[in-house]
């Protein structure tokens, strides 16, 4: 069983990136070194997302209540533009949205076959499907 810390790791994350990433760099003009420093990766990283390399995943964008998500991707690019929001703490808000959306759970559906395992992130502990 993949554990849900995994898929956020290899799917969500990269397509939060993504999407913060352009974000900054188109509507408030961050400069493709400082969206690097933002999220402590190199600036070929960042060139990566901004080019469509990476963070894209038909399996979450193409989920149902992906606009959630987008919604939030945009809200979190505005508060590291204009109060310098921790991204690793914008993160978690993102993930948070994605799991209610039921993103989280389409994911390992889609890519696992099996029901997502509820998992309570605040007591880490991960309730297995029944």
């Amino acid at each position: 069983m993949k554990i849900p810390c995994e898929v956020v790791v290899w799917y969500l994350l990269p397509t939060i990136r993504k999407g913060v990433a352009k974000e900054l760099v188109t509507v408030h003009g961050f400069t493709q070194s400082r969206v690097a420093k933002v999220f402590g990766v190199t600036d070929a990283a960042v060139s990566q997302y901004l080019r469509n390399k990476r963070g894209e995943y038909d399996v979450v964008v193409n989920s149902p209540g992906f606009s959630s998500v987008q919604e939030e991707i945009s809200a979190v690019a505005a508060r590291i533009a204009n109060t310098g929001s921790d991204f690793a703490e914008e993160v978690c808000n993102v993930c948070m949205v994605a799991k209610s959306c039921g993103i989280l759970a389409n994911i390992y559906q889609v890519e696992f076959g099996t029901p997502y395992p509820d998992c309570d992130c605040e007591s880490q502990s991960i309730m297995k499907p029944a």
